[in-house]
């Protein structure tokens, strides 16, 4: 075809020399229209077409690839290889050009291939997100590494033709390179090892509360990437954390919280020891008008009194035989009432009990767990009990323990 185009030229009396040139300069500008047809082409209706049948289907996962641009990348093939192909015919005796031109091409396509390639892979995480199994075992950290790889064997093919040579050679000098390499990617490659082994062991995912004071991190987790964990911590700020140090550091992941069913509620009322008592019967009738623990008091007076009779006890003396303290009494009904709060979880650990007493007094604490997780939910079901409980004291001829006061000494000498 272009001999074709060099004879007709030269039937116009041209010179050799300037048909020469001329008919390539004409090829050219053909391969060039060509190119930008088959871009057109590639783009307005191979693409367009594509992508309106992914719209169609009903499969998700194709969607992803339309989000993530990879059929728009992979049309910037098409004119790339037109010229590749058809630069040997347009430029026949310039060998040194078409080189040039054949080798620029070549590095463009193979360039075009690592961004789409580098497409793919996120539409492979971005199908993988939709999947169960991605809160507990995240895949980014693989991801990068794939990518990291892409890029490093497109620089070697493009490297390989600047300089002419085969990739295979540039390959073998690599491991001359190998502690130079260990050193610039040291923290990729133990944020690769560190993330296989939170993966291997379901250590951290996203969307799981951890706590990191060394780093400042409180909060949950936005990524598990190959070299960071991104946490997003309650106050809204965004701490980073190297993935390799959630290995060979403590943290805490408060996951198992999460999926118990349960949040703990783990908090004491000092009660004034000068204030408990042994009831009296005034008392034990005040007592009784006391819907949560009317039954209790009625059965443990029978018990108390079967029990001082059977033993013949002198109860002349306060000390002698079994009797109700106000301190106990106030025990069952916290008891009582957690048990008839709507927001305590009864079927895990249910505990009130005495800590053993201090110079704060006598600690009663409070040990269960509500139903509602969370976080501020969680505090105002806590506050509700505690203020409650915190009301409720005087009522048992309890005394709560406080620090004395300004205010306490001036009572005090008035």
């Amino acid at each position: 075809m272009l001999e074709l185009l060099q004879n007709w030229l030269l039937s116009y009396g041209l010179g050799e020399y300037l048909v020469f040139y001329l008919a390539r300069g004409v090829a050219v500008a053909g391969v060039l229209a060509l190119s930008l047809i088959a871009n057109f082409v590639a783009k307005r209706y191979i693409v367009s077409a594509l992508t309106y049948v992914i719209s169609k289907s009903k499969t998700k996962w194709d969607d992803a690839v339309v989000r993530q641009r990879a059929l728009n990348r992979l049309a910037h093939l098409a004119p790339a290889l037109v010229i590749y192909v058809l630069t040997p015919v347009a430029l026949e005796g310039l060998d040194p050009v078409i080189n040039v031109v054949r080798g620029g091409v070549l590095i463009y396509m193979i360039i075009i291939m690592m961004l789409v390639l580098d497409s793919l892979l996120n539409t492979v995480e971005d199908i993988y997100q939709n999947f169960r199994a991605s809160k507990e075992i995240p895949i980014k950290g693989f991801i990068q590494v794939l990518k990291l790889l892409v890029y490093f064997l497109a620089t070697i093919f493009i490297i390989s033709i600047l300089l002419d040579k085969t990739p295979v050679y540039l390959l073998s000098g690599i491991g001359a390179l190998a502690a130079v390499m260990m050193l610039v990617f040291r923290d990729s490659i133990l944020g690769f090892v560190a993330g296989i082994q939170l993966a291997a062991n379901k250590m951290v995912a996203v969307g799981d509360w951890i706590e990191m004071p060394k780093y400042g991190a409180d909060g949950d987790v936005l990524e598990v990437a190959l070299t960071t964990v991104k946490v997003q911590n309650w106050d809204k700020t965004i701490t980073t954390i190297p993935t390799y140090a959630l290995i060979s550091e403590s943290f805490r992941n408060w996951r198992g919280m999460a999926e118990s069913g349960g949040r703990r509620i783990k908090r004491a009322v000092n009660i004034d020891m000068s204030s408990i008592r042994f009831c009296d019967e005034e008392m034990l009738v005040r007592y009784e008008q006391i819907q949560y623990i009317a039954e209790y008091i009625d059965r443990k007076k029978h018990e108390l009194e079967e029990f001082n009779q059977s033993t013949n006890v002198d109860l002349a003396s306060l000390a002698n035989g079994r009797r109700m303290t106000n301190i106990g009494t106030f025990r069952a009904y916290v008891v009582a009432y957690l048990r008839n709060h709507p927001m305590i979880n009864l079927e895990m650990t249910f505990l009130v009990r005495q800590l053993p007493s201090n110079q704060y007094g006598l600690p009663i604490e409070i040990y269960v767990f509500s139903r509602d997780q969370v976080w501020s939910n969680f505090e105002a079901i806590q506050a509700d009990i505690f203020d409650h409980i915190l009301a409720v004291v005087s009522e048992f001829d309890l005394r709560v323990y406080q620090n004395p006061t300004g205010a306490d000494f001036r009572i005090f000498n008035s």
